[in-house]
């Protein structure tokens, strides 16, 4: 036998992929902090690319800090810069304290494209990297994450700056308290025209907090107290539901893009218009002024550059004010979002182009964000281009000639006229493509029938992501957020049903037990974020209310007791962590009462990119009520909606989607139960359903031998058994239901 230490010996010895060495002027670290890092370099697979310019000959970082024990792959980015950074915590605030430093916090996310600039520019530059070593405590924060860190340090750059956005850079006292903020700034003076770079801005603070600390925190102390009032401020107020409904769609009536779709102007959010709602609305009062400008939105972006015409799914937002040029990122929650409204859409108004839509975006989710069972958070909008730099936009951009190059000519022609390669250049010599022609004009301009022209479309699609596929790919944030998958489980959930795809409702399956497995601990508490096997941070208001809604929607698309016991559980935790009383002002706060004693409880106030947690809950709580008609849910729903009473009154806008709870609670919900023998087929009476996708009602479809046990959870089923051995839908409202019926037509009558 030959010894083990020969062996060892002989064997090729494997460079590492980094050295856990601290960067220049670092304070010296614990022995528990070295040995950590130690290990985790050591543990590093023999294909890790360190994300840094700083390497030594082998290509092995120079530097290591304490990032790199971190799960989110925003902070792991950065932790092989020169900058010492910490993650935000106990151990950065002692040494600040420890060492009479300001803190520099710089919050961002993984596929945010200005944090990347402000990385190379300023955090891979070794002397700005000593210096901020040596004169403060560098500590980054993952806002998706630490959504609670986030609405601290954005309310500071707002007050003092008057605007906000991503990175924002905020300087704090030892005890966290901030004094001075901004978002990006360019490195040096002079740098992209600013008159006084990063460098500099860094130096003066550096020199005033040696000079006047004891006025600088006296500033802090007050500007605190200033955000935390801001963000805890009480807005409630019994309102008119009616009347503020009504002065919010006339909001959005007022903003609306008479040409592209949309809200006027640029940049172009898709939030920031609401189909859904408008169609809702619209459809129920049978004004075709809102749907014709709801489906003109989601034309115009299906049509635009913002919609991936080859991979589906859909970028972050329109530079341009027609939906043209995108800022790149992908995000799992803008999808979610999207591909339910436009299943809806495509099923109310018989769109089989709407739906189509719906089904490429659920396609792309799932076959590019699917991890661990659940879902990934984004994608980047930078990718590499061949010259090894991160171009924003590169892999989803092409050339005239780079479609020559790839496709027959027949379907480059085709190509060309469809996507818009024959136009303006959008993008610094590249095009992003966009349907720039029906296909009944391409097929005149080719002298083809159009059926011949979609073949030939399809084709040159399909050859072309292929080769798309081949490039270097945008980098992947792989957190599972609760919150979010919480949406994608209610689009995959709701999207199933209405595009009569069982697989997707089981997709959605898959991610709600994987979010309810390996983000929930062992005393039953959710978290934020799962990486690698690693649980995030304690779970914020949002992360309970989006997944309660997923998994009340993946109820109502299966007639599983076992989903809607889930949610129930999830809102016990609400009431017993979040939900604030009539005397703190009712509604709920963001943190739970036991987080981070260093934050104010932020009680969230407006809709954005997504909704907010109470307008999650509300439109929870009045599912919850419709499914168990026990009305204390409708009551806190209520109680919610009053919470933002103030808001709501002056403008309703900031809630869109609290908006669509105030049109359920006008528009007389009713509930749908379709039971049917075992065996049976019910699919005449589901699509009787799905043509009426947008009316505000909750539907349960059970097998009768499982009516007991689903009526155990949703009494709403309980007795509703099938008719003359027939699939038989059941119309209530708050329990009073109609005659029940087993003819399709008839129930449709009854809708």
């Amino acid at each position: 036998m030959i010894p083990l230490q020969l062996v060892l010996a002989c064997s090729p010895r494997v460079p590492p992929r980094a050295h856990p060495d601290a960067p220049p002027g670092a304070a010296p670290r614990p022995r528990a902090v070295r040995s950590a890092l130690a290990e985790a370099v050591a543990a590093l697979p023999p294909d890790y690319q360190p994300r840094t310019r700083h390497v030594d000959d082998h290509g092995a970082a120079l530097w290591s800090n304490r990032l790199l024990l971190e799960a989110s792959p925003y902070l792991r980015q950065h932790a092989h810069n020169p900058v010492d950074w910490f993650p935000w915590g106990d151990e950065a605030f002692e040494l600040a304290h420890e060492l009479g430093r300001p803190l520099l916090v710089s919050v961002g996310y993984a596929t945010c494209h200005w944090c990347h600039v402000m990385e190379e520019e300023s955090f891979e530059d070794p002397e700005i990297g000593r210096f901020l070593n040596e004169h403060y405590i560098a500590v980054k924060v993952d806002r998706e994450e630490r959504p609670d860190v986030d609405a601290l340090t954005m309310a500071a750059v707002q007050a003092i700056r008057g605007d906000g956005g991503w990175p924002t850079t905020v300087w704090m006292t030892p005890d966290g308290q901030p004094f001075y903020a901004g978002t990006y700034f360019p490195a040096r003076d002079g740098d992209r025209g600013a008159r006084v770079g990063f460098l500099t801005i860094a130096t003066q603070i550096a020199d005033a907090w040696q000079a006047r600390r004891a006025d600088i925190e006296g500033d802090a102390s007050r500007l605190t107290a200033e955000l935390t009032r801001r963000l805890e401020t009480r807005t409630q107020k019994e309102i008119d539901q009616a009347l503020a409904l009504d002065y919010g769609l006339a909001h959005f009536v007022g903003i609306a893009d008479p040409v592209a779709g949309g809200p006027r102007g640029a940049p172009k959010f898709p939030s920031s218009l609401p189909p859904g709602l408008l169609l809702r609305a619209g459809l129920q009062r049978g004004d075709d002024r809102l749907v014709s400008i709801a489906t003109q939105a989601l034309e115009g972006m299906a049509a635009g550059g913002i919609h991936d015409q080859l991979g589906g799914g859909f970028h972050r937002y329109s530079t341009d004010d027609r939906w043209r040029v995108p800022h790149f990122e992908k995000m799992l929650y803008d999808n979610a979002l999207l591909a339910v409204t436009y299943a809806e859409a495509g099923a109310a108004l018989d769109r089989p182009d709407l739906s189509a839509v719906a089904l490429d975006t659920l396609s792309w989710m799932d076959r590019e964000l699917s991890v661990s069972g659940g879902f990934a958070s984004a994608l980047d909008a930078d990718s590499l281009a061949p010259g090894g730099e991160r171009v924003e936009g590169w892999c989803y951009t092409w050339t005239p000639e780079e479609l020559d190059a790839l496709l027959p000519p027949d379907q480059a022609a085709a190509g060309r006229l469809r996507w818009g390669l024959d136009g303006e250049v959008e993008l610094e010599g590249r095009h992003v493509l966009y349907r720039a022609r029906p296909v009944a004009e391409v097929a005149a301009a080719l002298g083809r029938t159009e059926d011949e022209t979609r073949a030939l479309l399809d084709a040159a699609r399909q050859t072309l992501l292929d080769a798309r596929d081949q490039r270097p790919q945008p980098l992947r944030d792989d957190k599972i957020v609760a919150e979010w998958n919480g949406l994608a489980i209610a689009a995959f959930a709701r999207g199933g049903v209405l595009l009569d795809r069982p697989d997707l409702v089981h997709r959605a399956e898959t991610a709600a037990d994987a979010v309810l497995t390996l983000l929930v601990d062992d005393d039953g508490r959710l978290h934020r974020s799962w990486r690698s096997g690693v649980r995030g941070p304690d779970a914020v208001l949002e992360d309970h209310a989006g997944m309660m809604w997923g998994l009340i929607t993946l109820f109502e698309a299966t007639g599983q007791p076992r989903w809607l016991r889930a949610a129930i559980r999830l809102d016990e935790q609400v009431q017993a962590h979040f939900e604030l009383d009539a005397a703190q002002g009712g509604g709920w706060a963001r943190t739970a009462e036991d987080h981070d004693r260093r934050l104010p409880r932020a009680r969230p106030r407006d809709d954005g990119a997504f909704p907010s947690g109470p307008s999650l809950m509300v439109a929870s709580l009045l599912r919850l009520h419709a499914l168990t008609l026990d009305d204390r849910y409708r009551q806190r729903a209520d109680a919610g909606i009053d919470s933002l009473g103030q808001v709501l009154e002056k403008a309703p806008w900031a809630l869109s989607d609290m908006l669509t709870s105030l049109w359920w609670r006008q528009a007389n919900p009713r509930e749908v139960v379709l039971s049917w023998p075992d065996g049976a087929d019910a699919a005449p009476m589901r699509d009787v359903l799905r043509r009426h996708a947008l009316q505000a009602r909750v539907e349960i479809p059970v097998a009768d031998s499982q009516l007991a046990a689903v009526a155990a959870v949703a009494p709403v089923v309980e007795g509703k058994h099938p008719r003359d051995d027939k699939p038989t839908a059941y119309v209530c409202t708050l329990g009073v239901c109609q005659a029940p019926v087993t003819d399709p037509a008839a129930l449709d009558a009854l809708l």
